[in-house]
């Protein structure tokens, strides 16, 4: 198996792609970025309609294929059904796949919106509709886009702001970095977090929360020190306005804070938790990105990625889904809807699932499923989201909206206003050029 995708990406091109224009929050050196101005619109979604105080965002890279998962068609003929059997879920009406018997358990706890569909069926402009809730610009191939539009985890990071010792985005960077998922004009300050570290090795730690051995807070301290004094000799030379240095510094700021943050520790140190509950997540790399997400939006972090890759699946979907991406998604997910229900967490922490597109209709030659953009399958779950949903249908083949077609944009907007941000917001770039948060777009009745 492999977390190669169509386009060639793999893990070799962490440094290479950045995140969005900027560099996320890690070790390796950061990339210098401007900082954004407010525009006027300051108006915010009705009282009531703001559920979500934090939000946890798994994401499915590669593009999941609805119809092994929650949009089946057990009636279609073989070339479209494939080879797995339909069961039924706690959701009345709502059959699923029969590799997925835990999430099918919990599907009374969430909604499931099939008809959000869009033009983008390539890897780079797909994982940025689907991550910024903006399309790029001009078409895209496979190949990487341009991040022409903050990320969804950077604009809550703005608008929420970081809880007192930790960081307000986090995303779990393995087995890839999330290609569209940076703050772009928004600066560094809104970057993510990076955990470029397994969660579910026996050794894991976060080297930018837990200092070197032998290095004393006291002298982390002096180091801060002596930096702050370079960096303001620096500025006698360059009093520009747009220094972009200014953001750098916010961000090495950030930083440092976690270093010497004991909430910080605290949230991240998953061996506190018991054997049971670590087991039940599954003992994954994406079962215990869960368990640590679940960690960090109890601790009050705003927004978290978990990293689910490698969904792209061109030639024997039928074999790797079966053996390894429907058995880990099932086990984690599961366990992360019930782990937030039982702690009174799921009422305020919206929880959603989805990828960059879904999968073609028709198995192809190689028995596979190729990019479809034109039907997707996203599960939303917590925060007021109505439980036990299904909103829009597909046609008979699963290939397109057959009723309540709903674009990107609308589920943008539903998401932002869960969270109390009005979507339609206006910032303003470094050269004053407006921007909206959503362009368009309104939220999704149903899902109030």
């Amino acid at each position: 198996m492999t977390n190669h995708y169509c386009d060639g990406r793999s893990r070799r091109n962490f440094l290479q792609l950045g995140l969005g224009g900027t560099a996320g929050l890690g070790l390796a050196p950061l990339l210098r970025a401007t900082t954004n101005q407010l525009a006027a619109n300051e108006a915010a979604p009705k009282p009531g309609l703001a559920k979500a105080k934090r939000c946890i965002l798994i994401w499915m890279d590669g593009g999941p294929s609805h119809h092994e998962t929650f949009d089946m068609k057990p009636d279609a003929p073989a070339e479209i059904r494939g080879p797995y059997d339909s069961i039924a879920s706690s959701l009345p009406g709502l059959d699923v796949c029969e590799y997925l018997p835990n999430v099918a358990k919990v599907m009374h706890l969430t909604t499931v919106i099939r008809s959000v569909s869009h033009r983008d069926p390539g890897h780079g402009a797909g994982n940025h509709h689907l991550t910024t809730g903006s399309p790029t610009p001009v078409p895209i191939g496979c190949g990487d886009a341009v991040s022409f539009h903050p990320s969804l985890g950077s604009f809550i990071a703005k608008e929420r702001g970081s809880p007192p010792g930790l960081p307000a985005y986090v995303q779990f960077a393995l087995p890839v970095p999330m290609r569209s998922g940076g703050p772009n004009f928004l600066g560094s300050k809104y970057a993510p977090f990076l955990i470029a570290n397994n969660p579910n090795n026996p050794d894991f730690q976060l080297p930018d929360v837990t200092l070197p051995p032998g290095i004393a807070e006291g002298r982390a301290q002096s180091r801060a020190a002596l930096r702050k004094s370079l960096d303001n000799l620096e500025r006698i030379h360059d009093e520009s306005a747009a220094d972009p240095a200014r953001g750098f510094d916010s961000f090495h700021e950030q930083a440092h804070r976690l270093v010497t943050s004991s909430l910080a520790k605290q949230a991240f140190d998953i061996s506190t938790e018991s054997e049971q509950t670590r087991d039940a997540y599954g003992r994954t790399m994406v079962g215990q990105q869960c368990l640590l997400a679940r960690r960090l939006v109890e601790a009050g972090v705003p927004f978290v990625t978990v990293q689910h890759a490698g969904w792209d699946h061109h030639n024997m979907i039928f074999k790797y889904l079966k053996d390894r991406w429907l058995p880990t998604f099932d086990v984690s997910f599961a366990a992360l809807l019930l782990d937030l229900e039982q702690r009174g967490l799921l009422e305020d922490t919206l929880v959603l699932a989805l990828g960059e597109f879904g999968r073609t209709p028709k198995i192809n030659k190689d028995s596979g499923r190729d990019h479809w953009p034109g039907a997707m399958s996203i599960v939303a779950a917590g925060a007021g989201v109505p439980r036990g949903c299904v909103i829009g249908s597909t046609d008979k083949q699963g290939a397109y909206s057959q009723d309540r077609p709903l674009k990107v944009e609308d589920l943008f907007c539903s998401i932002y206003t869960k969270l109390g941000i009005n979507p339609h917001k206006e910032l303003l770039t470094p050269e004053g050029r407006p921007v909206a948060i959503v362009n368009g777009g309104k939220p999704i009745s149903e899902l109030f």
